[in-house]
């Protein structure tokens, strides 16, 4: 099917690439160099920017913004992207902003949802699978893994890098980073066990949940330091592929691990 363009919207006569069956409604406005892949809705009022790429079927809701210019005062006006992946859900008032010169672009997964109020800042690197709720707002260079389930209200420091299959509650602050497969709660935000259910829900066998958690009590539930924790599971844990990805996370962490 042809694309259904409201009379109303203004799409950029340069180098604008919209696939079949995309609905973009009153007022939208698309800047010059986007691709709009098949199936895509655009509702009322959205703004996709200049370079942006959005893949199938994505949903754009009333009034997101997607690939503006970054709030970096450093940012010369410098030829960066933002792509995201098929079946993305941005909702009311998001904002997506697109990459400055360290990276030269944003970049969200496939299957994520970005619900009503929430930013996502330059940079920013979002995984496949993500969930993250109402009014999050992430600093730029932020990494997100894959399966990430991220609750309402979450302020997320520049730089921060939360790790695949994580579950953050709602309302606390991140200043470090988050390792993969755990549940973070409390102010300062701390270790509160494994995302169990998430890890059953997506299929991880029993032994596998208990490996990484026998590696987590070695890592907050022991009288030792992370250093400590970490040459301990070198030596007395089978480096399953779970494993590794732990120690691969700490080891690439910049900012630090958040407490237990």
């Amino acid at each position: 099917m042809t694309p259904r363009i409201h009379p109303t919207a203004l799409i950029s006569p340069d180098n604008v690439e919209i696939g079949k069956n995309v609905s973009i409604g009153p007022y939208a406005i698309v800047e010059e160099n986007v691709t709009i892949g098949d199936g895509c809705i655009i509702k009322a009022h959205s703004l996709i920017g200049a370079r942006t790429t959005l893949g199938k079927n994505c949903r754009l809701f009333n009034g997101a913004v997607v690939g503006e210019i970054p709030q970096d005062l450093k940012y010369a006006h410098e030829e960066t992207e933002t792509i995201l992946g098929d079946n993305v859900i941005v909702r009311e008032y998001c904002t997506i902003h697109r990459g400055t010169t360290d990276r030269w672009k944003t970049t969200i997964g496939s299957n994520v949802l970005i619900m009503a109020y929430s930013h996502i800042g330059h940079d920013c690197v979002i995984g496949d699978n993500v969930i993250i709720a109402n009014s999050c707002n992430m600093g730029g260079h932020v990494e997100v893994g894959d399966f990430v389930i991220i609750g309402g209200a979450v302020p997320i420091h520049q730089f921060v890098k939360i790790g695949n299959h994580a579950f953050i509650a709602g309302g606390f602050r991140i200043t470090k980073d988050v390792p993969p497969y755990i549940r973070a709660s409390n102010t300062p935000l701390t270790y509160n066990g494994l995302n169990s259910v998430g890890l059953h829900r997506r299929g991880f066998p029993s032994e596998a949940i208990n490996n990484i958690k026998h590696a987590y009590t070695r890592i907050y539930r022991s009288h030792m330091n992370v250093s400590q924790a970490v040459e301990d599971i070198k030596k007395n844990m089978d480096i399953t592929p779970e494993i590794h990805e732990i120690l691969e996370f700490i080891k690439e962490s910049t900012r630090g691990i958040i407490r237990g």
